[in-house]
């Protein structure tokens, strides 16, 4: 059945009917707006964009897969703030002719998704495009804690990553090539793997500066240099590279370097901290903040892509 065929309260209807609403909703969907406890009474607001053509394929990634994808992408802004996601809206723009069970299955990717961080999804929108879209805005609480932005980095802190990096972009490569193996960078690209926790414990360890790692680490390292005024100098034997990747790089002649300094969409956390804090895990140093302005790897400039740029 496709969603003309059942209708836009029809399909709302099959797509609530599916979605837990996290802890922190107080009035779901089925009215105006929906009503969410703000504990801290603050709320971390963050909203991102797929666009089928241009983020996902429904060749390449199922309906489970793509809400999975588009939750993260939101909830990993949330977590970079050193906030705790509560809740997803969801506005979803389709063809009349897309299958019922398409929707679906995307309401339950990203309700899986909002539920491994405790979240729900709590209301939205429909409408029909030409074009498959889908809008997520993401809502957290700071539990009493500053919000860690991008504009704290000061020379003599240490950069350090939480999350896997390049595994996504290596998928994608794959993809693009015609192929559907290795599967572990594959299902990589179609569900991230994100360090949520790691976001309010780099805040309660003082962490300076932090970001979600979306469209490239260099490129998003770029954005927190930019904004705090310093140099970030990134060291590449900081990265190892996993037998997977290594031999998916050979096979395609591909630097796998470029997929861990410029590859986007694993949604890993890079921050920045004070040199006397003691990074737990899932933290690793892979750097430091210097005097300057700019990104550089090993202290040079890197000559090669920095990351994703949605115009160009």
């Amino acid at each position: 059945m496709t969603v003309a065929g059942v209708g836009e309260f029809g399909l709302i209807e099959r797509v609530t009917a599916r979605l837990a609403h996290g802890g922190h909703c107080l009035l779901g969907p089925g009215d105006d707006a929906a009503v969410v406890a703000a504990p801290d009474q603050r709320v971390v607001a963050s909203t991102d964009v797929l666009v089928e053509g241009r983020h996902f394929r429904r060749d390449w990634s199922g309906a489970r897969d793509v809400g999975h994808r588009a939750a993260a992408a939101n909830l990993a802004d949330i977590a970079a703030m050193g906030a705790v996601p509560t809740a997803l809206l969801v506005a979803l723009c389709m063809p009349a002719d897309l299958d019922t069970a398409w929707a679906e299955g995307l309401a339950d990717g990203l309700g899986a998704e909002a539920a491994t961080v405790g979240a729900g999804v709590v209301g939205g929108d429909m409408s029909a495009s030409p074009t498959l879209t889908i809008a997520v805005t993401a809502l957290g609480d700071l539990g009493g804690r500053d919000p860690v932005v991008r504009s704290g980095a000061r020379p003599g802190d240490v950069l350090a990553l939480a999350g896997r990096i390049g595994w996504a972009a290596a998928g994608l490569t794959v993809l693009s090539r015609g192929f559907r193996t290795p599967r572990l960078l594959v299902e990589a690209y179609r569900r991230p793997e994100v360090p949520y926790p790691a976001g309010p414990q780099a805040a309660r360890l003082g962490a300076t500066a932090m970001i979600d790692v979306s469209d490239g680490l260099l490129a998003d390292l770029g954005h927190v240099a930019a904004a705090s005024g310093v140099g970030i100098d990134v060291r590449r034997d900081a990265f190892e590279v996993p037998r997977q990747m290594r031999d998916a790089a050979q096979a395609l002649g591909v630097d796998p370097y470029s997929w861990i300094l410029a590859g986007g969409d694993d949604h890993a956390l890079a921050a920045t901290f004070p040199p006397a804090v003691a990074l737990p895990a899932p933290w690793r140093p892979i750097g430091r903040v210097v005097p300057g302005a700019g990104v550089t790897v090993d202290g040079t400039g890197y000559d090669g892509p920095t990351g994703w740029d949605h115009f160009r």
